[in-house]
């Protein structure tokens, strides 16, 4: 028996199918695998656990801080730290949703179904994306909400309702889903679980550690404009020295992950599977 090859597809060709069905197929498949749920709950429970671990460590010792580190204090970012381990499970996420199918192979039926290979990775963004979004800005609120209330104690709480607090927590949902589309987009370049995962953790974690000792302003220069450091800009409500103002950070990290996009809806229409 020969194996099938099918053909690299310029997105040209005639491709009836309706994108409706699409989204539907793509999320019969995103909710019956296991680990989907697992990852999802690991990423809420994460960044809830880690953000009032932190906040009550904070209210602890808040007698025992200087002066300087209680006026430049932001007490919404140390609430919401919790999204560092929720990046890594979601990015993970990101890349199985198409890596785990080449790995099976199961890409060539999908692609044999619909010919329009693009289609195929904007239904899935959509349908990581979505339920992503809903789960990070409950994780991200409880995660606030909770934070704020260990720190009462000590005075330095926020209010939801506060200047920029709001777009913060909201911006925490905002900020783990476009990092989890980021990992589909790598791992749709990769094309291998191992290496889309390789890569992400490359450009959000390892990155800024091999960046941050250059001297300065290389290593400021540099590190506001990675992925990670991009993204967390618009989660402060207090712009740090070396940091982007928060929209702009917010527009960083969307160039980021609709570069990583477009070079994968790129290579899936010149490739055999």
């Amino acid at each position: 028996m020969t194996a099938m090859t099918l053909p690299a597809s310029t997105d040209l060709e005639r491709d009836d199918t309706n994108f409706t069905d699409v989204l539907r197929s793509e999320w019969i498949k995103f909710r019956s695998v296991g680990s989907t749920r697992w990852t999802l709950l690991t990423a809420w429970a994460g960044t809830i656990a880690v953000g009032l671990i932190v906040c009550a460590a904070i209210a602890g010792h808040w007698n025992h801080m200087s002066a300087t580190d209680r006026a430049t204090f932001d007490p919404t970012f140390r609430s919401l730290t919790g999204l560092s381990l929720g990046q890594l499970a979601l990015g993970t996420l990101g890349v199985l949703v198409i890596a785990s199918e080449y790995t099976t192979g199961m890409i060539r039926s999908t692609l044999a179904a619909v010919p329009g290979r693009r289609r195929v990775l904007a239904a899935k963004s959509l349908v990581l994306a979505a339920p992503t979004f809903v789960i990070a800005t409950l994780a991200s609120l409880v995660a606030f909400l909770g934070g704020q209330a260990l720190l009462a104690s000590t005075g330095a709480g926020a209010s939801m309702w506060a200047n920029g607090e709001l777009r913060a927590v909201i911006g925490g949902g905002v900020y783990l889903t476009l990092m989890a589309v980021f990992g589909l987009a790598l791992g749709a370049i990769f094309r291998r679980t191992a290496g889309g995962i390789a890569a992400f953790v490359g450009l959000v974690l390892v990155l800024p550690v091999v960046v941050a000792p250059l001297p300065n302003p290389w290593g400021r220069d540099i590190s506001q404009y990675l992925p990670s450091d991009a993204g967390q800009a618009f989660l402060q409500i207090h712009t740090s020295a070396g940091s982007l103002p928060p929209w702009a950070g917010l527009a960083v990290l969307a160039a980021w992950v609709a570069a990583a996009l477009g070079l994968a809806a790129w290579l899936i229409t010149r490739r055999d599977v």
